[in-house]
C-alpha cells in the first residue's frame, strides 16, 4: 500500500515510524501546514513534503493515509482524502464532535473507502486476554465496568503546541485527549450504552479552558453498570485501569498504564500493561504468570510504537484485502459519543439518553 501522512508533529513521528518499517507500506510523502515542519520531517524519512494535502493526494496517489493532526482538523483531512478514494487510520479522536464524525463517515461510505481510528492499547496481551475471557463467558456476563485515570499533564505539556488546552483547537480535555482508548476498552468489554450521567470541571489547571477531571456514571443495555473517573490532577500520575465484573463474581482487570500516561513522541512507557485482577474460578494462581509473560514481552518490544505499529498493519491489510479494519470509524464515534454525552449532562444537569444526534 502507498501511504502518507497528514500531521508532522508528535504522534505523526509514531505514525511514521510504522509507515516507513512496516512491509504492507510504501511510504511515499507528508502533509503539514507549517512548510518547515514538514521539510525536516520528509528528510528524515526520506519522503516527499507538502503543505497542500491536495496536491499530495494527487502527485503521490497514496491508498491510505495516516491523519495526525489535532481533533478539530480530523474531518477535514478525512473528507478530502475520500475525495480522492484514499483510505484514511485517523489518530485518537475520531473528531472533536458527532457533527464532524458522521461527516467523515458519511464522505467514506460514498467514496468506498475504509476509516479507522487509533485504539492501540487494544493489542495490549493483557488487553486482548481480558477481552478473550470476557468473550468466553469466564466471568458470566459483564455487569459492572470501572475505569479510573489519576494522570497528570503539567503546563509545560500545554504550552508545548498551542492547540493544546483549548475548546476551539482541541475539542476538550481529559475525556478528548487522554481518555478515548479507555472509554473504547469500558465500552468494548460491556457493549453498548443506554444512557450516561457525568460531571466534569477544572480543578488545578488554571491556565486552560478544558476540563482536568471527569466524572460519570453508566447504564448499558444489558443492565449493567458502569463508572468513570478520569483526571489529570495526580502529580506524578499513579495509574489507569479498566476492571470488569461479571454475573459470576468473577473479575478481570488491567492496568493499562502505570504513573502518567504517556505523550506519543515525548515519552514512551515506563512500566508493562499487566492484568492486575483476575479472579476467574480455577485461573486465580495464572495471574503471576501473566504478568511474567507481559513483562518478557514489554522487554522486547518498543511500547510506544510496536503497538501503533499492529493496528497501522491490521488497517493497511483491511485497505488491501477489501474487509472492515478492527476498529472503525463507527466504534470510533462512539467514543466522541461518550464524551458528549458527559459534557451534555454537565450543561443539561441530567442523564443523557443514547444513541446521540450531532
Amino acid at each position: 500500500m502507498r501511504t502518507a501522512l497528514v500531521g508532522c508533529g508528535k504522534v505523526g513521528q509514531t505514525h511514521a515510524i510504522a509507515l516507513r518499517e512496516l512491509a504492507e507500506s510504501e511510504f511515499v510523502a507528508v502533509c503539514d501546514a507549517d512548510g518547515q515542519r514538514a521539510k525536516v520531517f520528509a528528510e528524515r524519512f526520506g519522503v516527499r513534503g507538502y503543505t497542500d494535502l491536495g496536491a499530495m493526494l494527487a502527485e503521490t496517489k497514496p491508498n491510505a493515509i495516516c491523519v495526525c493532526t489535532p481533533h478539530p482538523l480530523h474531518a477535514g483531512a478525512v473528507i478530502r482524502a475520500a475525495e480522492f478514494g484514499v483510505s484514511a487510520l485517523v489518530e485518537k479522536p475520531l473528531a472533536a464532535s458527532l457533527a464532524d464524525c458522521d461527516a467523515m463517515l458519511a464522505a467514506s461510505r460514498k467514496a468506498g473507502t475504509k476509516l479507522g481510528v487509533i485504539s492501540q492499547r487494544r493489542y495490549y496481551e493483557a488487553v486482548r486476554r481480558m477481552k478473550a475471557a470476557i468473550d468466553a463467558g469466564k466471568i458470566g456476563t459483564p455487569i459492572l465496568g470501572v475505569f479510573q485515570m489519576f494522570s497528570w499533564r503539567d503546563q509545560a505539556y500545554y504550552q508545548s503546541d498551542a492547540w493544546r488546552g483549548k475548546w476551539d483547537s482541541e475539542g476538550g480535555g481529559v475525556l478528548v485527549n487522554q481518555s478515548p482508548h479507555h472509554l473504547d476498552l469500558l465500552q468494548w468489554f460491556m457493549g453498548d450504552i443506554d444512557e450516561i450521567t457525568g460531571v466534569w470541571a477544572n480543578l488545578n489547571h488554571p491556565y486552560i479552558e478544558v476540563e482536568d477531571t471527569a466524572l460519570a456514571m453508566i447504564r448499558f443495555k444489558s443492565g449493567a453498570l458502569g463508572s468513570i473517573v478520569a483526571t489529570l490532577t495526580t502529580k506524578p500520575g499513579i495509574y489507569a485501569k479498566v476492571h470488569v465484573h461479571g454475573s459470576n463474581a468473577a473479575s478481570v482487570g488491567v492496568e493499562t498504564d502505570r504513573g502518567a500516561t504517556f505523550v506519543a513522541g515525548v515519552s514512551e512507557p515506563t512500566d508493562p500493561p499487566l492484568n492486575d485482577l483476575w479472579t476467574i474460578p480455577g485461573e486465580e494462581a495464572l495471574l503471576p504468570q501473566f504478568q511474567a509473560d507481559d513483562r518478557a514481552v514489554f522487554k522486547q518490544v518498543k511500547a510506544a510504537t510496536h503497538y501503533h505499529a499492529l493496528q497501522i498493519k491490521d488497517f493497511l491489510q483491511a485497505v488491501r484485502d477489501d474487509r472492515p479494519p478492527e476498529v472503525t470509524g463507527e466504534t470510533g464515534r462512539r467514543v466522541v459519543e461518550m464524551f458528549t454525552a458527559i459534557y451534555r449532562s454537565n450543561r443539561e444537569r441530567r442523564s443523557i439518553k443514547f444513541p446521540l444526534e450531532a
